[in-house]
C-alpha cells in the first residue's frame, strides 16, 4: 500500500469484510485531542492530510474530506481530488453529507472511542431518513489495514513542580471535590489529557508538541482519584508526588471500571468524553451528568505563578525569535535558505536557551504562496526556497517548563509591494484595536472579534480563521474554553466570557491565495482595568509577547495618532525587555527595528 489510493482501496475491501457500507475517520484520539500521538494519526496515514483538524468519510463509490476555512488550500495540496471530494465545514456537516450520500438501508461504521455522543446522535438522525444505520465497531478498520502502525508512546510521566504550577495537586483535587458536592455528584471522568496533567501536576511526552501523557482519571467526591495509565509510565518520584489519595491502575482497566458506578451520579463532559465512555457508564447503571469538565475553566484562568512563568518564558523566547528575525534579514535575500532550513534555524536558536522542552507546534515556515495557507506544514516535499520579492511568514512557539509560547511575524525578503504594505498595515491596525480593547466583565471573545477585522472589512477584505485561542501553562498551545472568533466559527461551543488570568492569542491576518500571507500574533493576558468613573467592572489585555513588528511593512500614513503611539510604546517595551538578553550587535539591530514610527 505505497500510495494513498492503495490505502483507500484497502479500506474499502476491509469495510466489505466488516459488512459496512462506509466509515468515518476523524483526526482525533480517544481523548478528543487536537494534536495526537503517531499511533492515532489515522487520517494522515489514509489520506496524506497533515492539518490539525479534519475528517474523512469513505463510501463504496465515493469519499469526502471535511475541513474548515483554515485548510481549504492545504487539503488540495495534500489530498488527491480524484479520490476525495473536498467539503467545507460548518457549511456542510459530516452528518448532513452522510444523510445525502448514504445508500438506502446502508450501514455506516464509526469508532465510539473517536466520537462524542452528540456527534453520534446527529449522525443517527441524518441516516435515519434513508433507513440507514450507524454501527459502532469493536476494531477500527483503519487499524486493521495499517501494517506498521506505531505503538503508543511509553514515555514516563514527570512531576510539574508546585512552584511553577502555583497550586498543589491535593488542592486541585479538593477543588474538584467541592465542585462535585455542588453538583450532587459522586465522581467525574477526566478524559482530556491536559486536564489530567494539570489536575495532577504531571507532564508527559506521549504527544508531539504537547507535554501530556496517555491516561484517564476518575476524580471522586472524597478528594481521591483513580488514575489509569500504563504501568511502565510510572516512576517512584511520580508515585511519591501523587500520594496515597491517588490510586494508579493499568490504562487497559479504564473501560471495565466504567461499569462499576451502578446507582452513582457520574459527571462526564459531552465535548471531551467520547461516546464509548458515556455508553460504558450508562451500561453499568450510572446516572450520567452532562457537565463540563471542572478542570477546563480552572486551567484556563492562570494563577499568579503560572502568569509569572509565562512572562519569563516570553522574554527568553522573544530573545530567540529576535535573533532569528535578524538572521532572516541578513540571510534570506541571498536565496540560499528554504522553508525547512529557516525553521531549523529558529529551533536551533530556541534550543540555545538550554530550557526548551519542545516546540509548541510544528513551525509554520511559509514563503510566498505557502504563506496564504494559514496552517501550512512544511515537509521535505513541499519546502520552497526563500528569495527576493516574497513575504516570509513564520508562526512558531516553544514549550518551556514555565510557559508555552506562540508568536507570528512576517519578514519581507527584498522590497515589498505597495499592496503588501497596505494589507500588513490593516492587519496591524486590527491587532492594535484588539490589544487596546477595554470591555465590561462578562464579555466573550465573539463580541471582540470584529475589532480585529474592521480595518480589513473597510477594504472589502477578511480572513478565514479565528482571531484568538487560549494557551496553556506548559500544556496545549490551543486551549479552551475562551476564544476570539466569529460566532459561527467551527470548533467552538458556547461563547465563554473572558476572565482575568486567561491567556489568549491576538492574531488577525490576511491571505492572498497563490501569492502571500500575513499574520501578526502576540499572546495577551486578560486583566482587570481600573477606569475612573466606571459603573461596572472593566477588563483589558496585557501584551505578553515581545518581538519587533516589521517597520518596512507599515504605512505610517494609514495609522492614527493612537495607533502610532501604541506601536512606539510596544517597541519601547520590546527594547526594555529584550535588550538585556542580547549582545551589543543584536541590541544595535533591535534598536533600529524599534525606532519610532513616522507619520
Amino acid at each position: 500500500m505505497s500510495t494513498y489510493a492503495d490505502r483507500l482501496s484497502a479500506l474499502r475491501d476491509q469495510l466489505k469484510r466488516d459488512r459496512l457500507d462506509g466509515f468515518v475517520v476523524p483526526l482525533t484520539d480517544e481523548h478528543m485531542s487536537e494534536y495526537v500521538g503517531a499511533y492515532a494519526q489515522r487520517l494522515a496515514w489514509l489520506t496524506g492530510f497533515q492539518g490539525s483538524a479534519g475528517t474523512a468519510v469513505v463510501l463504496p463509490a465515493e469519499a469526502a474530506m471535511f475541513v474548515d476555512g483554515r485548510y481549504t488550500l492545504q487539503v488540495r495540496e495534500q489530498v488527491d481530488g480524484g479520490d476525495y471530494q473536498f467539503v467545507e465545514v460548518p457549511a456542510t456537516s459530516v452528518a448532513d453529507w452522510l444523510g445525502a450520500h448514504v445508500s438506502q438501508g446502508g450501514r455506516i461504521g464509526y469508532d465510539p472511542w473517536l466520537h462524542t455522543s452528540e456527534w453520534v446522535k446527529a449522525a443517527e438522525k441524518a441516516l435515519a431518513a434513508k433507513g440507514a444505520a450507524l454501527v459502532a465497531v469493536d476494531t477500527n478498520p483503519v487499524d486493521a489495514i495499517w501494517p506498521d502502525r506505531p505503538a503508543p508512546s511509553d514515555a514516563r510521566l514527570v512531576v510539574q513542580p508546585d512552584d511553577l504550577a502555583g497550586k498543589s495537586s491535593a488542592q486541585k483535587r479538593a477543588d474538584i471535590a467541592d465542585w462535585l458536592a455542588e453538583q450532587k455528584a459522586d465522581a467525574v471522568v477526566l478524559s482530556a489529557l491536559d486536564s489530567i496533567a494539570w489536575a495532577l501536576n504531571v507532564r508527559g511526552a506521549d504527544v508531539e508538541r504537547t507535554p501530556v501523557a496517555l491516561a484517564y482519571a476518575i476524580a471522586n467526591a472524597d478528594g481521591t482519584l483513580d488514575l489509569f495509565v500504563a504501568p511502565e509510565k510510572m516512576s517512584d518520584e511520580v508515585a511519591k508526588h501523587l500520594g496515597n489519595a491517588v490510586t494508579v491502575h493499568d490504562r487497559k482497566d479504564f473501560a471495565p471500571a466504567l461499569g462499576k458506578y451502578a446507582g452513582k451520579r457520574v459527571a462526564a463532559d459531552p465535548e471531551r468524553a467520547v461516546a464509548a465512555i458515556i455508553d460504558g457508564l450508562k451500561a453499568g447503571g450510572a446516572t450520567v451528568l452532562a457537565l463540563r469538565d471542572p478542570v477546563v475553566l480552572a486551567k484556563a484562568i492562570k494563577n499568579p505563578a503560572e502568569a509569572a512563568g509565562h512572562r519569563a518564558a516570553s522574554v527568553r523566547d522573544g530573545a530567540a525569535l529576535t535573533r532569528f528575525l535578524k538572521w532572516c534579514e541578513e540571510t534570506l535575500p541571498n536565496g540560499t535558505e528554504t522553508e525547512l532550513t529557516a525553521a531549523a534555524k529558529l529551533q536551533e536558536l530556541r534550543e540555545a536557551t538550554g530550557l526548551l522542552k519542545d516546540l509548541s507546534f510544528d513551525t509554520i515556515s511559509a514563503t510566498g504562496p505557502h504563506g496564504a495557507i494559514p496552517h501550512y506544514r512544511v515537509t521535505e516535499e513541499s519546502s520552497l526556497p526563500i528569495g527576493p520579492g516574497q513575504l516570509y511568514l513564520v508562526d512558531s512557539g516553544g514549550q518551556y517548563a514555565d510557559g508555552t509560547t506562540d508568536v507570528t511575524r512576517v519578514v519581507p525578503v527584498g522590497e515589498p509591494t505597495p499592496e503588501m504594505v497596505d494589507r500588513f498595515t490593516r492587519v496591524l491596525q486590527g491587532h492594535i484595536a484588539l490589544a487596546t480593547a477595554v470591555f465590561p466583565e462578562g464579555t466573550n471573545g465573539g463580541q471582540l472579534d470584529a475589532f480585529a477585522r474592521r480595518p480589513l472589512w473597510e477594504a472589502g477584505l477578511d480572513f478565514a480563521h479565528g482571531t484568538g485561542h487560549g494557551v496553556g501553562a506548559y500544556l496545549a498551545v490551543h486551549e479552551g474554553p475562551q476564544r476570539i472568533a466569529k460566532p459561527n466559527y467551527p470548533g467552538g461551543g458556547p461563547a465563554e466570557p473572558l476572565k482575568p488570568g486567561m491567556i489568549i492569542s491576538n492574531e488577525p491576518g490576511y491571505y492572498k491565495a497563490g501569492d502571500y500571507g500575513i499574520r501578526i500574533e502576540n499572546l495577551v493576558l486578560v486583566e482587570r482595568r481600573d477606569i475612573p468613573g466606571a459603573e461596572q467592572p472593566m477588563m483589558g489585555f496585557e501584551t505578553l509577547t515581545y518581538a519587533p513588528i516589521e517597520r518596512r511593512l507599515i504605512e505610517p500614513a494609514l495609522l492614527t495618532v493612537a495607533e502610532r503611539a501604541w506601536l512606539d510604546a510596544y517597541h519601547g517595551r520590546v527594547l526594555d525587555v529584550l535588550g538585556p538578553e542580547l549582545d551589543a550587535d543584536e541590541r544595535k539591530w533591535l534598536l533600529a527595528k524599534c525606532a519610532t514610527i513616522g507619520g
